[in-house]
């Protein structure tokens, strides 16, 4: 990603200035697929009963094509204070926002997949404002694999990769001895990671996703009461999660 002289300090620990600017030749050339587009039919009356419907679709793709202005969603984000610092083989594309007041808390905040660090965007000076109680130092990493954190060919990173990075980013490179972290779908797990192999840097974790166990270990001969949860459990599964 096309990086530009940046006029704010620059962090310890090895951190550039980031900017985002996409060549013009990439965004011509999804308006050029997007035209190429080769439509199905659509069963008559179908609507949404197999998936999106062919109308919808095509409206999101001209609105993508015609509508949709990269370069106003570009400047929004280089309003935020944004670096990339080498971690872990690959180069870790972050926000960080200072917050106001004598001494603010800093806070991580985690995106999920398949998101990105725009997903705070309008979080981010609400929480650097100092309020009554002062504001939070905010930091947006993308994740890595995700967003400005990929490259063709990098290495690929588990949960356990991915907390061990943030870490090294929140104390290695930013210097914060402590600081408390908010997560979401995978930001939830790494965040939980996190918490348990750095338990004297995280000071609280909140979560808007509970991570489970994907083999809590289940008893043998269940109770009744155990047998009711896990019929409720395995209708849950198998009617309203994604996978």
């Amino acid at each position: 990603m096309p990086q530009q002289p940046h006029e704010t300090p620059v962090p310890d620990g090895g951190a550039k200035p980031f900017r985002v600017a996409l060549p013009e030749s990439l965004l011509a050339d999804l308006r050029e697929r997007l035209d190429r587009t080769r439509w199905p039919d659509e069963i008559p009356g179908s609507g949404w009963s197999y998936g999106m419907s062919l109308p919808y679709a095509r409206e999101l793709a001209a609105y993508w094509k015609d509508e949709y202005d990269w370069r106003a969603q570009e400047a929004k984000l280089n309003a935020f204070e944004q670096y990339s610092a080498p971690l872990k083989g690959i180069d870790l594309h972050f926000i960080h926002e200072r917050g106001d007041g004598d001494d603010p808390v800093p806070i991580l905040l985690l995106h999920g997949w398949p998101s990105s660090v725009w997903e705070f965007h309008k979080m981010i000076h609400l929480l650097t404002d100092a309020g009554e109680h002062g504001g939070f130092s905010v930091v947006v990493p993308s994740l890595p694999g995700y967003g400005f954190s990929f490259r063709p060919f990098q290495d690929r990173f588990g949960l356990v990769d991915c907390a061990d990075a943030l870490s090294e980013l929140m104390t290695g490179v930013l210097g914060y001895e402590e600081y408390v972290i908010a997560g979401g779908d995978w930001g939830a797990h790494i965040g939980t990671r996190m918490a348990y192999a750095h338990p004297d840097a995280v000071l609280g974790l909140h979560l808007n996703m509970l991570p489970l166990r994907r083999d809590p270990g289940w008893p043998e001969h269940p109770s009744e009461e155990e047998s009711s949860y896990l019929r409720e459990l395995g209708d849950w599964l198998h009617e309203e999660t994604g996978y």
